[in-house]
């Protein structure tokens, strides 16, 4: 069993104003530079295309600062690391919210997706290229390549890693089903918190960050658990 989690809230309204001709990396994000306002429809958040650096990965207080200069609420849940959807199982009766997987994956022309579904979604991953309009079948993306465009370890795969993705590399589809659940729940880039988070408030995160959800029926049934 896990140890008693321990809770925290931030909620803080905030409004900025963006500079369009300003070069936009998670700092920018951070600094208040750009909202979800400021983002054309299907727009990178970034205005280069200088490759990723570590060094500019978002933390935990990175991202509950921005959800803040959002006016997004969040609240956020300390538990020892979980690196499965199976020993995430045992917060079940201690965070309520719909609860997720997040598939990193890519195409044969290396187009990266993340597929965010409810944790016991089965995922028909042989035909979801099409669904998708990917080119060809999909297969999930290395360890390496998910640090260097999501800035986030396995075990730790989260919608809110689109923070770090400021070239806009990576499409992120929630499954219509799991959009059903008024809050939702990821990690908030490590696997030692869960950060509760509005599904409306999810999709308002992604577009400021430079991502417009696409919402898909992803999901092909549940699994056996």
């Amino acid at each position: 069993m896990p140890n008693a989690p321990k809770l925290c809230n931030s909620f803080e309204a905030f409004t900025v104003s963006a500079n369009p001709d300003q070069s936009r990396g998670v700092d920018s994000l951070l600094n208040g530079t750009v909202t979800h306002n400021d983002i054309p429809f299907g727009a990178s958040s970034h205005g280069g295309n200088e490759p990723y650096s570590a060094t500019m990965a978002a933390t935990p207080d990175d991202l509950f600062a921005f959800l803040d200069k959002l006016g997004i609420a969040h609240q956020t849940v300390h538990h020892p690391p979980l690196f499965t959807v199976e020993q995430s199982r045992s917060l079940r009766g201690q965070i309520p919210g719909g609860h997720t997987k997040n598939l990193f994956l890519k195409d044969k022309r290396g187009a990266l997706f993340l597929v965010v579904a409810p944790e016991d979604a089965a995922i028909e991953l042989k035909s979801l290229h099409r669904l998708l309009g990917a080119s060809g079948r999909f297969s999930f993306g290395s360890a390496e390549l998910m640090r260097e465009m999501l800035g986030v370890e396995p075990g730790s795969v989260t919608p809110f890693a689109a923070l770090n993705d400021t070239a806009g590399r990576v499409t992120v589809v929630l499954d219509a089903t799991m959009m059903i659940h008024a809050t939702l729940n990821f990690h908030p880039l490590i696997n030692t918190m869960t950060t509760a988070i509005g599904r409306d408030d999810l999709v308002r995160f992604l577009a400021a960050t430079g991502h417009p959800a696409r919402i898909e029926p992803v999901a092909a049934g549940r699994e056996e658990v």
